[in-house]
């Protein structure tokens, strides 16, 4: 029979049900949040896959645009490949329970979070992070530690739990956080210069809410799960890793202090297979290792040799103070700067910290060049985009290019975030900005360089920021429950380390932070010391930054285009459009600018130098201006009549010069003072009632007629 649990969390009823939907998949759960509803289903294999050594999970977030009450745009009227949106949600259900699986786990599991309807005010993100959780927690999946996820916002200065989405441009902060009852699992959002106290005590404050939900899910899963399956794990042989400690225990310690990752790399490949082949003959344990060593599917001394690397380098950090490239545990890697790379691009910037270096082109476009956003929601536009590239040969691999990735995805999105507090508002600077961040080499926190270089390039470019963004990532190792803080962590510190936390932000406060970790147990204490440790790096990082340019030029580059904003009344876009757009086109022909015109009367001008840009401001100027009387303009004869001429002052506005208005003396032939062409001075007399103008010529030395 369907079982459901509810719970009152920020002002709305969560209800999750599990029983009646998706009874096939291993677990599955109906979540209602608001409106908002998602249906997760967790399934597993019932056999593990073979000649893998990881745990192969999937994670996928399904939106359908009928959960909005809309039909998809395009030709193809069905939803296609995931959004960006979507991509990144997948990543958010992935990274907290991915760690919590039992370690030689090699069944497949497929977690689907399908998107049934929308609240206006309820995101469905979190919503669907709580499904999978619940899911799991039901399923017959081995799966220990339920999880669950909330949003924090910071509104008026107080922690809001998941605040709706109009309450949104008011808070100061947009975190998404997952854990399980005991410990944070998860932490990704952004911030507008907010406090490292501020940080804490929002995800103290989330983790609260998080026990909450767990709790209904644990009542949930006792009366409605299913019970556990028994599944195999692969676990090394506990011989195979007493026989690697014994015979490369001292030269896998002798490599891990290699400093260069490279010379590092080549001490590893040392440790072979074949090796360990060679030197177990006439070993005790030769009979029971053998067959391990000779099967070349197995997995298993590659892993015991992680192990030793993963106990030795606990050892370095915690007992010894030293890192494998001998850094102290505060240590950041010496830093280069450089702006203007290239000669072409708007503005750019390489970062260059030990072997991390992340190049950086920032181009300025139109307003219509912004990102249309078709989702869920209402529709959207992005002004700033920032896109990350992650090529094979940057960590010295081949490997077939592709289209980006859900890591570039999310590592391009954590920068985007980082520095979107510091943008101008469009008001003040009238651009769209696009940067894309290139890793040309990688040995840790790629994304984080990719935050430094961004700052170079908009500032090269001349985008007026404020102040210097930096980030840094933080690492972490745990020895008997003592911890070592890592600064600015490199690759393998990542790989074998429980933590790697981001934080990006400016002198003031913390814009970005992005925080995944690999195992129970830590606490708010060792995340407020590295918070600690992560400000003096950064604000290290930022003076680096400095150094290399102050602030941001004065000028903009001589490739980007120039833009001009006028506004107009919104009666008079017709005018500046024209019948079927001829008006605009006409402009565009003249003077090869662009132009975008907003409902509410504002025009965009770009332009690629400033003389066409002012030509065409001048056009869009005449264009709307009300002719007033008593006012001087010089115009063009148009049209020549028998009782006089016709001149054009404005752009599709003309007056009449009567021919008795044409000279101080009688005029018998209008022809005689006036040819079609010709460009007068003239002065607005009146303009009747039937709105007609009607010119008297001014006549002056250098404004007579001459044939």
């Amino acid at each position: 029979m369907p079982e459901s649990v509810s719970l009152e969390l920020g002002g709305r009823t969560l209800t999750i049900e599990t029983g009646e939907l998706a009874r096939q998949a291993s677990g599955s759960a109906f979540v209602r949040y608001g409106d908002t509803c998602i249906l997760a289903a967790a399934t597993a294999s019932a056999n593990p896959r073979e000649g893998i050594d990881f745990f192969p999970l999937t994670c996928d977030y399904e939106e359908r645009m009928y959960a909005a009450g809309k039909i998809p745009g395009g030709f193809i009227k069905r939803e296609g490949r995931p959004s960006e949106k979507a991509t990144l949600t997948a990543r958010l259900i992935d990274r907290p329970i991915r760690p919590l699986f039992p370690d030689g786990f090699r069944n497949d599991v497929h977690i689907i979070c399908t998107v049934l309807s929308v609240d206006p005010e309820v995101d469905p993100d979190v919503v669907a992070m709580i499904g999978a959780g619940a899911a799991l927690a039901v399923s017959d999946i081995p799966f220990d530690f339920n999880v669950a996820a909330v949003r924090v916002g910071i509104v008026d200065g107080e922690y809001v739990v998941n605040p709706a989405k109009s309450q949104m441009d008011a808070s100061t902060l947009d975190m998404i956080m997952a854990g399980t009852s005991d410990a944070v699992m998860m932490v990704e959002g952004g911030a507008k210069e907010i406090s490292e106290d501020q940080f804490l005590g929002a995800v103290a404050f989330g983790h609260e809410r998080i026990k909450e939900i767990i709790r209904v899910i644990n009542e949930l899963a006792r009366r409605a799960g299913k019970p556990k399956r028994a599944f195999k794990l692969f676990l090394p042989s506990p011989s195979l890793r007493r026989f690697v400690d014994e015979m490369f225990g001292a030269e896998i310690s002798r490599a891990m202090r290699v400093t260069g990752k490279a010379d590092r790399q080549r001490a590893f490949d040392l440790i072979t297979r074949d090796e360990a082949k060679r030197r177990i003959v006439g070993h005790p344990l030769e009979h029971e290792l053998r067959p391990l060593l000779e099967d070349p599917k197995n997995q298993e001394f590659d892993k015991c040799v992680k192990a030793r690397e993963e106990d030795e380098l606990r050892v370095m950090v915690v007992d010894e103070g030293i890192r494998p490239d001998g850094r102290r545990l505060n240590e950041i890697r010496p830093i280069t700067c450089r702006t203007t790379i290239v000669p072409r691009t708007h503005g750019s910037g390489l970062f260059t910290r030990g072997e991390t270096q992340i190049f950086t082109a920032a181009t300025l476009g139109s307003i219509s060049d912004e990102q249309r956003i078709d989702g869920l929601g209402p529709q959207t536009f992005k002004r700033y985009m920032h896109h990350y590239n992650f090529p094979p040969y940057s960590v010295g691999e081949t490997r077939p290019m592709r289209g980006p990735g859900r890591r570039e995805i999310g590592h391009g999105h954590l920068a985007e975030r980082a520095l979107v507090p510091l943008l101008p508002p469009a008001d003040q600077f009238p651009y769209t900005l696009r940067l894309v961040s290139e890793t040309f080499e990688s040995n840790g926190s790629s994304s984080m360089g990719s935050v430094c270089a961004s700052t170079l390039a908009l500032m090269d470019a001349g985008v007026p920021l404020p102040k210097h963004v930096g980030g840094i990532a933080m690492g972490l190792i745990l020895k008997d429950g003592r911890p070592g803080i890592l600064s600015d962590i490199q690759g393998l510190e990542d790989a074998l380390g429980e933590m790697d936390f981001k934080v990006a932000g400016t002198v003031d406060g913390i814009t970005a932070v992005q925080m995944d970790i690999k195992v129970q147990g830590i606490t708010i204490d060792i995340m407020r010391r590295a918070m600690e440790q992560a400000r003096d790096g950064r604000l290290f990082i930022i003076g680096k930054l400095r150094e290399t340019i102050a602030q941001p030029r004065r000028g903009l580059s001589a490739f980007a285009p120039r833009m001009y904003v006028l506004e107009i009344n919104p009666e008079k876009i017709k005018d500046v459009i024209g019948p079927g757009g001829k008006v605009i086109n006409k402009i565009v022909a003249d003077t090869g600018v662009k132009i975008d015109i907003e409902n509410d009367g504002r025009v965009f001008i770009a332009a690629p130098d400033g003389e066409s840009g002012e030509k065409a401001k001048k056009i869009v100027e005449d264009l709307v201006r009300d002719v007033e009387v008593g006012a001087v303009y010089t115009g063009v004869v148009k049209r020549i009549m028998n009782f006089g001429a016709f001149v054009q002052i404005l752009p599709g506005k003309e007056g009449l010069v009567h021919i008795s208005q044409l000279a101080e003396h009688r005029v018998n032939r209008v022809e005689d003072e006036v040819n079609l062409g010709d460009t007068l001075t003239v002065k607005v007399r009146e303009i009747d009632s039937q709105g007609r103008v009607n010119l008297s010529r001014v006549l002056t030395g250098e404004n007579s007629h001459s044939k």
